[in-house]
């Protein structure tokens, strides 16, 4: 077994510093720790997959054990995402390229942070990425698909009990565009679901960041 290396115990505690910050409501320790992670790497999806995400999925994890109250696990979120627009020169400075992704959060789901990442990676790699936020109503979604062109929509799903809302969103998008790649992935999958939705046509299923990073270098190498 191999022994951690220096980098991996840094970035071990940085991330045992943000939870704590985060299960003590401490906006200003994880401020820190977040700082001092962006500093650290040029990776954003490295941070936004190794720091906020596996985080969350933590506080989450808590919450459903009934260790810490909704109460904290919202905050816990709210602080996160409050985090994130640190990134935001990092993000624009990055070359524009002529493409452009619509991201939502399907009707009823009202966890967004995920959503907000993904639209976050696609400006990352220069793409135009329109995040509607939580809860959207599929029928705006198709509106600004219909305004926009985009090259691709991606639904996040947090809660389980939302599939069959993601399912029928899908299925409404595909009637309206044939063509449209639709990507789907969040927190819910870890439940299950996968299989569902990997059989519907032009869905693709992906499971992080990086993922979707290759997916879209594939899709831009595609035209």
């Amino acid at each position: 077994m191999n022994e951690p290396t220096a980098p991996d115990l840094f970035f071990e505690k940085l991330y045992r510093r943000y939870l704590d910050g985060l299960l003590t409501n401490d906006r200003q320790l994880c401020r820190a720790s977040f700082v001092q992670w962006l500093d650290a790497t040029p990776d954003l999806p490295a941070l936004y997959e190794g720091l906020v995400r596996r985080s969350l999925y933590e506080v989450g994890e808590l919450w459903e054990q009934g260790k810490i109250s909704v109460a904290k696990e919202h905050l816990a979120t709210a602080i996160s995402e409050s985090l994130l627009n640190l990134t935001y020169p990092r993000l624009f400075a990055q070359p524009r390229v002529d493409r452009a992704a619509v991201v939502a959060c399907v009707a009823n789901e009202y966890h967004q942070i995920g959503g907000k990442m993904v639209a976050d990676i696609f400006e990352l790699n220069g793409w135009r990425g329109y995040f509607l936020g939580a809860n959207t109503p599929v029928a705006a979604v198709k509106s600004l698909v219909s305004e926009k062109c985009p090259n691709v929509v991606a639904l996040s799903l947090a809660s389980l009990l939302n599939l069959h809302r993601l399912i029928n969103a899908t299925l409404e998008i595909r009637e309206t565009f044939p063509s449209l790649p639709i990507l789907v992935g969040g927190q819910a999958f870890r439940w299950g679901g996968r299989e569902q939705v990997e059989k519907l046509p032009g869905v693709h299923y992906l499971t992080s960041l990086s993922e979707l990073e290759t997916w879209i270098k594939v899709s831009a190498n595609h035209g």
